[in-house]
């Protein structure tokens, strides 16, 4: 079972985590230098790990659906590290919106949440374009996703 209590691990993971988009940002803005690229993906690879553990980390990244992301993304790095961080950031990127595609709806739920940013992602117009439409239905969704997780973003999508 899935512990959500926030212990230390889970602090110093998150902590890394914001660091490591931090650095990634910085690096970005910087024109793409790459030694905070680098450190950035460091960063936020051990967050992650810190945050769900060691043996969650491996198992979402070696999931066989996650396989093209995973290796998108390491391809990525290599590029950052050898000095071309364009294209590095590039697959980079892909290969995050390929990990963490489940995670949108759940994002776009979240969003909403919030006090004075929900308004805005609540608006007819943002609400068009992003992954809850209209009706307020997960309109983005992988296969894996079913039953009460379902029920629980369609009942939280619409209030």
């Amino acid at each position: 079972m899935v512990s959500f209590e926030m212990n230390d691990r889970k602090k110093i993971g998150l902590g890394l985590t914001a660091f490591g988009v931090f650095f990634s940002f910085l690096g970005i803005i910087f024109l793409f230098d790459k030694g905070l690229i680098a450190m950035g993906n460091i960063l936020f690879i051990s967050g992650v790990a810190l945050t769900i553990g060691l043996k969650s980390t491996l198992q979402f990244f070696m999931k066989r659906q996650n396989y093209k992301g995973t290796i998108s993304f390491g391809v990525g790095f290599f590029f950052v590290i050898i000095g071309w961080p364009i294209l590095g950031m590039m697959l980079e990127a892909y290969g995050f919106v390929v990990l963490f595609s489940g995670f949108w709806p759940t994002l776009a739920v979240f969003l909403q949440k919030i006090p004075i940013l929900g308004w805005i992602f609540q608006q007819p117009f943002v609400r068009s374009s992003s992954l809850i439409d209209t009706e307020g239905s997960v309109s983005l969704y992988k296969p894996e996703i079913k039953g009460i997780a379902m029920k629980q973003l369609h009942r939280q999508a619409h209030l």
